[in-house]
């Protein structure tokens, strides 16, 4: 197998990953024919995946236009995956120039092709991390230089709690996080679900299936379960909706059927 150019060295490539699965639904080019082979597996039991992924992003831009408008000006986004057009720190700081975002991800692609997006942006920066140990993304030199943490900063985690099994705490990790931030800080969640996937669950559960095949295990959590990771926040109108419904900016009514599957919501912490 050929490794590009803009692979790290030692990483795997011969096992799939979850961010270049991911880079491969939106379109991006940053992924091996090995991450395609398991996209297109996934893709046999919910051909609608990567319009979800296409619904992933744009709620992540709208919520963060809406910290903007809010005031909050600092972003701290967890599993932030590879970088493709329209990430956060493009669109936090076409609206505000000064606004600083830190980006924490777990595989070594994402870091490096971040670090390179990145070059020269002195109010971005990537940290190498994994939220399962949010004390390490907390006490990173990287995340203090940039971040005050006792302003609001907007905590985003979209895409990734689902992948966090129960066994691993990701509640406890949510609540770590929340607990660092000041008030008037921001919690904007994305999460897959059964409810509102537009095939049955006995379907969809081909697709589980196939992440579970490649180690990365994908915990399709209930509306109820979501919630629990806002406690400690209030939640912003419309509250824990399907993606397509959390402040849509076009009719709701003209968008794909999958653009309802999972949840998103943003809290705002007391």
């Amino acid at each position: 197998m050929e490794r590009p150019a803009w692979a790290p060295p030692g990483i795997d490539i011969s096992m799939p990953s979850v961010s270049r699965i991911y880079d491969f639904y939106l379109g991006g080019s940053h992924n091996f024919e090995v991450d395609r082979e398991a996209a297109r597996r996934a893709m046999e039991f919910m051909p609608g995946l990567p319009k979800i992924m296409q619904a992933n992003r744009a709620v992540m831009r709208r919520a963060v236009r809406h910290a903007l408008s809010e005031g909050v000006t600092q972003f701290l986004d967890i599993g932030s995956g590879i970088p493709t057009f329209g990430n956060v720190h493009e669109v936090a700081q076409d609206a505000d120039p000064e606004a600083r975002v830190v980006y924490v991800d777990h595989d070594p692609v994402a870091v490096a092709h971040s670090q390179a997006v990145l070059a020269g942006n002195d109010l971005a920066t990537v940290v190498a991390a994994d939220l399962r140990k949010p004390h390490d993304i907390l006490d990173h030199p990287e995340l203090g230089q940039l971040l005050d943490l006792e302003r609001p900063v907007a905590l985003l985690l979209v895409a990734v709690l689902h992948f966090i099994e129960d066994a691993d705490d990701p509640q406890g990790a949510v609540e770590t996080l929340r607990d660092a931030l000041a008030p008037g800080s921001m919690l904007i969640v994305t999460h897959a679900s059964y409810e509102g996937v537009p095939v049955s669950e006995e379907q969809a559960g081909g697709t589980v299936d196939v992440y579970q095949q490649i180690k990365s295990p994908l915990v399709m959590r209930s509306r109820a379960e979501v919630a629990r990771f806002f406690e400690g926040y209030e939640m912003v109108a419309p509250g824990l909706v399907p993606m397509a419904e959390w402040r849509p900016e076009t009719p709701v009514a003209q968008e794909d059927p999958y653009a309802f599957s999972g949840f998103a919501g943003v809290g705002r912490k007391a």
